[in-house]
């Protein structure tokens, strides 16, 4: 079996003011993400988000369903947005290939039975980075490469927080039912994520950090305005964000991550900003 999977239940704001450092980590972060030859995926209940990785080195991986899901195929009632974060590689879809470059996203949409990840070499192999939210539409598969993508400069220097923001599955660019997809590269200098922080109470978040240099880490901050709470995160983990929560991050030098979101709102500009000396 190629496919691994873990099931986590959603927890309130109440409750997360009570956990130390050991049950944050082990209610928010996606610690594992990329294992040779095998699909790693965690299944939370926050709008039933799918948030994983697979990483084809000497074979073909193929996507199966899993036990939460109660289908006959992975995709038979949801859609899926996939990243590729490693060396060049194919998903196979249905019968059609699509060849992803690093940075270069897919869109698969409800229906699609059969997927499957090669690495075009196995001494660099892809990343296929996996993001699945339910679907009720089937809309037609997509490949986005980043000169297709809505990119977007923000921050600056002086506040160590200049950006692109390249949006790859989001309307606009691609027809989706709720999963939005997107990629923010800090430049050389910069630390800060999305900051001023916010939260959007129609839709959970994933975060998923990678571009981080050998010794250095990012410090995840999550909770609500008032009460917040902090992860420290190393290069390819990934952190659940609830629809109550700010997430924003800093690292130790520049990174970058891909945010995916789900729920019922598809308005990327749909934040509850919060200013920076609210926070607490």
């Amino acid at each position: 079996m190629s496919t691994r999977f873990e099931s986590r239940y959603a927890v309130g704001p109440e409750e997360t003011k009570r956990m130390d450092t050991t049950a944050l980590r082990k209610n928010f972060l996606i610690e594992e993400l990329f294992r040779a030859d095998e699909v790693l995926l965690t299944y939370t209940h926050y709008d039933r988000y799918i948030a994983g990785g697979a990483m084809p080195v000497n074979t073909t991986v193929n996507l199966e369903t899993i036990d939460p899901l109660k289908a006959s195929f992975f995709l038979e009632r949801r859609e899926m947005g996939i990243v590729n974060i490693g060396g060049a590689g194919t998903v196979t879809a249905d019968g059609t290939t699509y060849e992803l470059n690093t940075k270069e996203a897919l869109y698969l949409g409800r229906g699609t039975r059969e997927v499957s990840f090669a690495s075009a070499s196995a001494d660099a192999p892809a990343k296929f980075y996996i993001n699945s939210a339910p679907a009720h539409h089937a809309y037609p598969a997509k490949k986005v490469t980043r000169n297709e993508a809505e990119v977007v400069e923000l921050g600056s220097a002086e506040t160590a927080n200049a950006r692109t923001i390249t949006k790859l599955l989001i309307a606009g660019v691609i027809e989706t039912c709720q999963l939005q997809m997107g990629m923010t590269e800090l430049k050389s200098g910069s630390v800060w994520n999305t900051m001023p922080a916010h939260a959007h109470d129609r839709r959970m978040e994933v975060y998923l950090y990678f571009d981080v240099p050998a010794e250095q880490a990012v410090c995840h901050f999550m909770g609500e305005p008032t009460e917040t709470r902090h992860i420290w995160m190393q290069n390819e983990q990934a952190v659940i964000s609830p629809p109550w929560s700010i997430h924003s991050g800093s690292g130790t030098s520049n990174y970058t991550f891909i945010w995916g979101m789900a729920g019922e709102n598809l308005d990327y500009g749909d934040m509850d900003i919060r200013k920076i000396t609210e926070l607490r």
